[in-house]
């Protein structure tokens, strides 16, 4: 790896630590909202990224070049949820508030991109690297909004699923939890070995669908 290499992937790891943490955050607000200040009362309502990483899903595997990452989970406990909230649209709510975040975040990233093309005659080299930057922003919270939604534990997605779940199914669930990291981790090593992303088509659309909404913003 030369020199160039390693400050491309440190970049990336820190835009990645960005979002992990904003992500992390939503969990920990929406859930306060909800009633259940264990988060909170835990130090994890915060923009303090130190709080949030996980050793292995936030430093080692992204540094090693895996194409995504995660943080440690955010403490939520259904059953401190205000009078009139149920644990299971509780949990529903605050799964989906992570993924929510990066979608937030992907807007503003492209929001700063239109602003930065009007800069792009005047300041070339500026709006060079500006563009590299916020577009790997904004490709990079929607990927990780797309995968945070793949329902297999601990994903968000797998939250989601459980709501709509019948119970009848429940069982075989439970027994698909206890191996679901190791699934979740194949699956990841096995896109990073091929070189593949499934979730390639639906970044690109997303994608797509926020630069047109910015474009009559743009110089």
């Amino acid at each position: 790896m030369n020199e160039q290499d390693l400050i491309n992937r440190l970049i990336t790891w820190t835009l990645l630590v960005v979002s992990l943490t904003v992500h992390e955050w939503a969990h920990a607000w929406s859930a306060y909202k909800l009633g259940d200040d264990t988060a909170e009362q835990m130090g994890r309502m915060t923009f303090n990224p130190l709080v949030h990483l996980d050793i292995f899903g936030t430093v080692i595997l992204p540094l090693m070049g895996a194409p995504i990452g995660w943080a440690k989970p955010v403490p939520v406990r259904p059953d401190r949820f205000r009078q009139g909230i149920s644990p299971s649209w509780g949990m529903l709510l605050t799964a989906i508030a992570g993924p929510a975040s990066n979608i937030v975040l992907a807007m503003l990233g492209m929001s700063l991109y239109a602003g930065a093309t009007h800069f792009a005659n005047s300041q070339p080299a500026a709006f060079e690297a500006a563009e590299t930057i916020l577009q790997r922003f904004v490709l990079m919270n929607l990927a990780l909004a797309l995968f945070n939604m793949i329902p297999i534990p601990p994903l968000d997605g797998s939250r989601v699923l459980n709501h709509f779940m019948p119970y009848a199914w429940r069982p075989a669930w439970h027994q698909f939890e206890q191996y679901s990291l190791f699934i979740l981790l194949g699956l990841i090593l096995l896109m990073r070995a091929t070189e593949t992303n499934m979730l390639a088509g639906p970044i690109v659309f997303l994608y797509g669908l926020l630069f047109r909404a910015v474009m009559p913003f743009m110089a």
